[in-house]
């Protein structure tokens, strides 16, 4: 059974995925033939209502109507040329008519003529800047382009001309996506959706661009604050979803000792414990939490959980009666707790329970409904946003500390408005505690505006943006189970968890359907590369290289691949085209680098480059490579310090080997990813 989206890990370098960045193709395009027809009618119809141009006395009209049926025929045909004619001919008849020259674009852009077509929809805007489609296919052929600053304006205009249609806002999305404004691509996407909630492709581009904001934000998080308990709390919990629980408790105990600190690790380092069976642990940090004077309703929940364990089915039940009154919207987005590794017999003892509790009056429709079906297995939807909520007159603090999220966060909202610092940190922690991750996604976006150096604002960022990723991508996944699409973004699941030959079937299930995309060539690369099949690597890697010579990624597979096989004079020019691939993975190409110039006897090349690479050293090799080189040159000072880090690298390494293989025996814990 393939994983479920919901519970990929952080994804801290994500697989890029070049169909939202790169030019439209004919696979995947923002307007499909029904769309472009009824535009071609549109402006035909229009023609047809001009004054003088049939009825009219001059043979010029005649001429023209013969042009404009000539190109009506020809239109239907799909006959592209010899529409193109037929307008080109009819605007030099009648130049002032800018119907003639947006029909004419129509064509040229049918004809993949964007240049010409842009000139066209140009002219016709000229002579009226009011016209729809111009403006629209203006944008979208500016994107084709490559100009794709230049797209947005006309866009905008296109989208507040019609706003019913959902082309402008997805292709806005798409636009702002090539720019790197990942928080109005969102917005974009969300307007797309509101007005088609069926439309898989702004579903898939709100996934990606979500995971763009969680790159975006993680990236930061690792440059500024990398010892900061927030990256040590995030970092614990990817380690968590990818079943690497010995590792993850090391590195949740390491975020308790630093300060600040974000609210429930001690919660979060119970939940850990308990999905290793050690309720005596989890218990211990619930406790912690509930010490600190906070009312962590994560802490309650998982006692609720032990209760659960422990066959008190009464108490259990008293604790989420209690986390259903004070906010239902945290227990429904946060209920899986109870399930996650419960003994299949608990979960139906407890059911049966709440039947009986249910026939007692003792707990309401919708509460018995959403524990049952938890209990179940069936998934929750989403929250919806709290703006419903109304006020409280108890302090936005109390209701902060009491697990009263949902009154928090709907208290809180008009701090987007005036930018307090302290209420939108506030905000973005009720808001994703409740559920309404949108609004916690919305609020750390307004603390990062008023405070761009903080830890806090880039930690809800990625906690809010990855939820709303999957769920977007969990959308897209049930509108096209089985489109090319879905095979990639499971693969790419498959592999960051290193099960490579899931990933590699995902792969090859994509090509399939296109056997020229470029982002399954790489994930199937990359695939075969971390299984150490470098010939496959190799073979798949020159495909997509055919195709794109100087994608920065498949050179840098490519080039590791060759390195692995001893092939450095080879795989050097591949390495030096993989410097401008992204800034976290430079490192490792350095690294590469400095193994090919110390192969080709360019010592001190060797050694920038291994300095550049020092990063990315986790088991203290470069180092020692380093010291090697060192010592060729006659550095023995700096050979003894590289000795001397490479000692302490390989200790941590050793270390995290035992826990690794620690983690490997107990992830039998988890039923599939």
């Amino acid at each position: 059974m393939p994983p479920a989206i919901t519970t990929a890990p952080l994804l801290w370098a994500r697989s890029r995925t070049p169909s939202l960045r790169e030019p439209y193709n004919s696979q995947e395009s923002f307007i499909g033939d029904l769309f472009l027809k009824s535009c071609l009618t549109i402006l035909f119809l229009s023609l047809l209502a001009l004054p003088n141009l049939v009825l009219g006395q001059q043979r010029q009209d005649d001429a023209l109507a013969s042009l404009l049926a000539s190109a009506q025929h020809a239109q239907a045909s799909a006959d592209y040329a010899t529409a193109v004619n037929d307008y080109t001919q009819a605007v030099k008849l009648r130049p002032d008519i800018p119907e003639l020259w947006a029909n004419l674009g129509l064509m040229q852009h049918e004809m993949k003529r964007y240049a010409e077509a842009a000139r066209s929809f140009q002219q016709a805007l000229r002579l009226k800047p009011s016209l729809y489609v111009p403006n629209l296919f203006m944008g979208m052929d500016y994107i084709r382009m490559g100009k794709t600053q230049e797209a947005v304006p006309y866009l905008l205009r296109a989208e507040k001309m019609n706003s019913a249609d959902s082309l402008p806002p997805l292709t806005l999305g798409r636009a702002y996506t090539t720019l790197d404004k990942f928080l109005p691509a969102a917005h974009a996407y969300q307007r797309a959706i509101k007005l088609d909630p069926q439309k898989s492709e702004a579903w898939f581009g709100l996934g990606i661009v979500r995971l763009d904001q969680v790159e975006e934000a993680a990236r930061r998080m690792s440059g500024e604050f990398p010892n900061s308990s927030f990256a040590k709390a995030l970092y614990a919990e990817s380690l968590v979803k990818q079943a690497r629980y010995k590792e993850a408790a090391t590195s949740y105990k390491s975020a308790l000792v630093a300060e600040p600190q974000p609210p429930c690790i001690h919660a979060e380092l119970g939940l850990l414990w308990l999905k290793q069976g050690d309720a005596g642990q989890a218990e211990t940090e619930f406790k912690a939490e509930q010490k600190k004077g906070n009312s962590c309703s994560l802490a309650t929940l998982g006692q609720a959980r032990l209760q659960m364990d422990s066959g008190s089915d009464e108490d259990a039940f008293k604790l989420l009666d209690d986390l259903w009154r004070r906010d239902r919207g945290f227990l429904q987005a946060n209920a899986s707790v109870l399930i996650d590794g419960l003994v299949p017999e608990r979960a139906e003892e407890f059911q049966r329970f709440l039947m009986q509790k249910q026939v007692a009056g003792a707990i309401g429709p919708d509460a018995y409904q959403l524990l049952s079906s938890i209990l179940r297995g069936q998934s929750q939807p989403a929250n919806e946003s709290l703006s419903r909520l109304g006020a409280t007159k108890l302090p936005v603090q109390e209701n902060y500390l009491a697990g009263r999220y949902g009154q928090c966060a709907a208290q809180l909202q008009e701090s987007l408005v005036t930018k307090d610092a302290g209420r939108l940190q506030t905000l973005s922690a009720c808001a994703y505690f409740t559920g309404d991750y949108e609004l916690a996604a919305d609020g750390s976006a307004s603390l990062a505006a008023v405070a761009p150096h903080s830890a806090t604002a880039l930690y809800w960022s990625i906690k809010a943006n990855e939820r709303l990723a999957f769920i977007a991508l969990d959308k897209f996944q049930q509108l096209e189970p089985n489109s090319a699409r879905s095979h990639l973004l499971l693969g790419d699941i498959y592999r960051q968890r290193q099960r490579f030959d899931d990933a590699q079937a995902e792969y090859r299930k994509a090509l399939a359907a296109d056997p020229n995309d470029l982002a399954a060539l790489l994930g199937l690369a990359s695939a075969y590369l971390g299984n150490g099949n470098t010939e496959k690597t190799i073979q798949v890697a020159q495909s997509g290289l055919n195709q794109a010579p100087n994608d920065a990624e498949l050179n840098l597979v490519m080039g590791e691949a060759l390195v692995s096989g001893h092939q450095y004079a080879d795989a050097e020019p591949f390495l030096l085209k993989s410097l401008a691939a992204k800034s976290q993975m430079l490192p490792h190409v350095h690294a590469l680098l400095g193994q090919v110039y110390a192969e080709a006897g360019k010592t001190q090349q060797a050694i920038e480059e291994l300095k550049l690479g020092l990063p990315s050293d986790q088991d203290g090799s470069l180092h020692y490579q380093l010291a090697r080189l060192y010592r060729k040159t006659g550095d023995t000072k700096a050979a003894a310090e590289a000795i001397d880090q490479m000692k302490v690298i390989q200790q941590q390494y050793r270390q995290g080997a035992v826990v690794a293989l620690q983690d490997s025996r107990s992830s039998a814990l988890d039923d599939g990813p």
